[in-house]
């Protein structure tokens, strides 16, 4: 009788989880996702003064990069550019194409999501931090700005490709 004990606890558990999965995916898609709030507002409130330059410049360089205008999308991301993925699990929605936040600390800029972690370029970046599809940067000043360039122009290139 232990055994079964286990065996239905075990199921419940399996059962709790899959739905706290399905919640929790359902509410981070939600966050994501285009808001009316200014681009020039949500800057202009950072409170570091090196990472407000530093968001003024990645604007500029998106914009030029991109020729698409900044979008806020939840409370912190700047993005630029948009596409509809559709995943074989059947999960879809829309997404920036490339984006930064000026994070406290850090820049989190979401560029490698089509390129990869193992993308060539990064290697003359200068200093940084990798996750799945983002790029975390200290400073600017740190970094070769050109070459930083292209991969965000190299990553909406192939966002594009991929999703449309």
């Amino acid at each position: 009788m232990a055994v079964k004990r286990k065996a239905s606890t075990r199921n419940t558990a399996k059962k709790a989880s899959k739905k706290t999965t399905k919640k929790a995916a359902k509410k981070a898609s939600l966050k994501t996702v285009p808001t009316a709030q200014s681009v020039t507002a949500f800057i202009n409130s950072v409170e570091n003064e090196t990472r407000r330059k530093d968001a003024k410049t990645l604007l500029a360089m998106m914009k030029k990069v991109t020729g698409e205008k900044a979008k806020m999308w939840g409370p912190s991301i700047i993005g630029f550019g948009e596409y509809h993925y559709k995943y074989e699990s059947g999960r879809e929605g829309d997404m920036l194409a490339v984006g930064f936040s000026p994070r406290k600390a850090n820049l989190a800029l979401y560029v490698l999501g089509s390129l990869g972690d193992k993308e060539p370029l990064l290697k003359q970046l200068g200093p940084y931090k990798n996750g799945k599809s983002c790029l975390y940067i200290g400073s600017l000043d740190k970094i070769d700005l050109p070459v930083l360039e292209k991969i965000v122009a190299k990553s909406y290139k192939a966002t594009k490709a991929k999703w449309g």
